[in-house]
């Protein structure tokens, strides 16, 4: 769906960013990560001809990009901005218009809308009148209301309670299987974790990593274990050797336990068992894979500290 091939871009003297490549595969939901000032937002705003690169090039559907690839895209930034002055549903038709959509349709797919939503009544309300999180729905209606092949999507659980978040997550669920290409840019990992097919990860204007989660969490594990067990905590701390680090540890109840053990000097999980086997009731032993975030704060931390 999208190619994105040696980009960069610069502003005087800062580099905002260094000949990034990227693949977007078409009916996947692509996460974009990266800490505040990372090159994110200058890749959106690229992505939708609000400003041109330096160097390198975009390919959309494998034709080079340009003007009349932005009806097939839908952008919500993390600015957002409504005509507050207007009602719902002229808003709806200024933008709808500018995306090539009759006045019909317009008035077709903002009616779909507002009945998903439950919010039929606001077709004539005017911005103004509506709270922030009311006013969130509506700019995401209006992004996804020309129904655009690739969806570009800034922070778009910002000012939603969790009732809503799960809304919108059921939303971008549903149009991926509609074979829809999103991108996601979020501080919300949880999110990301939960619905993000491929994530790439962007530091210091230049991509760290990118790949499948599943296969990034699991080349970043840590041999790391969860204990569960019913015994004596210190009994199994105690019968830890130079072999294991405690990682946490957290007491369910007087009897039952949870430790999370790194494993050292090449120990496998069939060793730990044979170590806390007599000292405590086993109930089970995972391996822990490494959430999202923790994956991004190690790897950014690791950049910046190469960069000191």
């Amino acid at each position: 769906m999208l190619e994105i091939k040696d980009i960069s871009k610069s502003y005087s003297k800062k580099i905002a960013l260094k000949t990034l490549s990227l693949n977007i595969n078409k009916g996947e939901i692509f996460g974009l990560l990266g800490p505040n000032g990372a090159g994110k937002t200058t890749l959106i705003r690229i992505i939708n001809q609000i400003i041109t690169p330096d160097e390198g090039v975009i390919l959309f559907n494998n034709e080079p990009l340009s003007k009349i690839h932005l009806k097939h895209i839908g952008y919500l930034p993390e600015e957002r901005g409504l005509y507050k002055n207007m009602t719902v549903e002229s808003h709806a038709i200024l933008l709808g218009e500018l995306r090539g959509l009759s006045k019909t349709k317009i008035k077709e797919n903002l009616s779909y809308w507002l009945k998903k939503f439950n919010i039929e009544d606001w077709a004539h309300k005017r911005i103004e009148e509506l709270s922030k999180g009311m006013a969130q729905k509506i700019q995401f209606i209006c992004t996804v209301l020309h129904e655009p092949e690739l969806l570009i999507l800034d922070e778009p659980f910002s000012g939603f309670d969790p009732i809503n978040v799960k809304l919108i997550r059921a939303e971008l669920l549903r149009m991926k299987a509609e074979g829809k290409t999103i991108i996601l840019s979020s501080h919300n990992m949880e999110s990301v974790e939960e619905i993000c097919d491929r994530v790439a990860l962007i530091n210091e204007a230049t991509k760290i990593i990118d790949g499948k989660i599943t296969t990034i969490k699991t080349e970043m594990k840590k041999a790391e274990f969860l204990v569960k067990f019913s015994g004596s905590l210190i009994g199994l701390i105690n019968s830890l050797w130079t072999g294991y680090e405690l990682v946490q540890k957290k007491s369910i109840d007087e009897n039952h336990h949870e430790v999370v053990l790194k494993m050292r000097h090449g120990n496998q999980i069939e060793n730990l068992f044979e170590t806390i086997k007599n000292e405590v009731k086993i109930e089970a032993i995972v391996e822990k894979l490494p959430t999202l975030q923790e994956i991004f704060i190690d790897l950014v931390e690791s950049k910046n500290e190469q960069n000191d």
